[in-house]
C-alpha cells in the first residue's frame, strides 16, 4: 500500500513539474502577456515579455536571446514610446492586431494587418519572430 502510494505521488509530482516547466509560446485570442508573464518559442531559443534595460525604469515590450547571459534584445514594439510602470499588457484585438496597452489602458504600440482575423492566435517561433495566425488555421496555418 505504501508503494503505491508513494508512486501516485510521485507521478502527480512529474506531471505537475513538467505543467508548470513547460513554455508557452501561443497568446490565444482569450489570453494576454503582461508584466509579469512572457512566451518562449517551442525550442527555448527566444522569449518576449517586458523589460527595463540596465538601470531605466522604463518597460519595454522586446525579444531577446532566452539562454544568452545579459540579456541580447533582438527586437522591441515600443522602442519610442516606453511604459513608465509596470501596467503594460500586450493582447490580440477583435480584428487580429496586436495591441500593447500602457498606463490607464491607453494603446502605446499595435499592429496593423491589412487582413481581418476575428479569431487570431500570436506565436513566437524559434526563429524569434513573432507571428499572428488565423486559429483556424492552426499552428502550421499561413503567417497573416
Amino acid at each position: 500500500m505504501g508503494g503505491l502510494c508513494f508512486l501516485l505521488i510521485s507521478t502527480n509530482l512529474l506531471f505537475l513539474f513538467f505543467t508548470i516547466s513547460s513554455a508557452v509560446d501561443i497568446i490565444s485570442p482569450s489570453q494576454s502577456i503582461s508584466d509579469n508573464t512572457t512566451l518562449v518559442s517551442s525550442d527555448g531559443s527566444f522569449e518576449l515579455g517586458f523589460f527595463s534595460p540596465g538601470s531605466s525604469t522604463n518597460r519595454y515590450l522586446g525579444i531577446w536571446y532566452k539562454n544568452i547571459p545579459g540579456r541580447t534584445v533582438v527586437w522591441v514594439a515600443n522602442r519610442c514610446n516606453p511604459i513608465n510602470d509596470s501596467s503594460g499588457m500586450l493582447m490580440i484585438n477583435s480584428t487580429g492586431n496586436l495591441v500593447l496597452f500602457g498606463q490607464n489602458k491607453s494603446v502605446v504600440w499595435s499592429t496593423s494587418s491589412v487582413k481581418r482575423v476575428e479569431n487570431a492566435m500570436v506565436q513566437l517561433l524559434d526563429s524569434g519572430n513573432l507571428v499572428v495566425r488565423d486559429v483556424k488555421d492552426g499552428i502550421s496555418g499561413p503567417y497573416l
